[in-house]
């Protein structure tokens, strides 16, 4: 991400690096609408998800210097985005994780016919957090499930177990919702 500021040499992360708040007020408006996207699939009330994404802003300007530019800096601010969500998830200290599941529910899983007609969002939203954060970290943030049981200090295990049933949660969700839509259609 380049902008030139009169200097061709000048770009926006070596101003970023000099506290430049016009530089700042140019990468908060470029990535502030994603980066509360990222957030609110984390924390669903739209006002927690703000103020995730304002305190990311800030360690994002005051940590720049720590940005050695390996991968985009977009890439690291989403990461400062998703660990201030999951930080503030964890300080409401009310996300319980569940033992593992049975290894016979696995096996009994049928795959059913899914039309793609819907709001993956919303489905998102109505998940509990614990699995909305594994399911996060898994599928959008591409983290392993030792990289998720290390950041949320829990066992591979439980990791494995909270995708799953944030999977089958998700499936049960979306059937109850194009039944509702059948049955208001006849």
């Amino acid at each position: 991400m380049k902008l030139l500021f009169g200097n061709k040499k000048d770009d926006l992360l070596s101003r970023l690096k000099r506290q430049d708040p016009a530089a700042q007020k140019i990468f908060y408006e470029q990535t502030v609408k994603k980066y509360l996207s990222v957030a609110q699939s984390y924390v669903t009330d739209i006002y927690q998800a703000e103020d995730c994404v304002i305190k990311s802003f800030c360690k994002i300007f005051k940590h720049i210097e720590s940005f050695r530019g390996e991968g985009n800096l977009e890439g690291w601010a989403r990461k400062i985005v998703v660990n201030e969500c999951l930080n503030f998830i964890k300080s409401r200290k009310t996300v319980f994780y569940l033992d593992e599941v049975n290894a016979s529910v696995l096996e009994d899983l049928q795959e059913e016919t899914i039309d793609f007609d819907f709001n993956a969002q919303e489905l998102l939203d109505q998940l509990p957090d614990a699995y909305r954060m594994v399911f996060n970290l898994y599928v959008i943030e591409e983290y392993s499930h030792q990289e998720i049981a290390e950041t949320l200090n829990i066992s591979l295990a439980v990791s494995k177990t909270q995708f799953f049933r944030a999977k089958e949660k998700l499936r049960k969700i979306y059937f109850q919702q194009q039944k509702k839509l059948k049955n208001e259609h006849l």
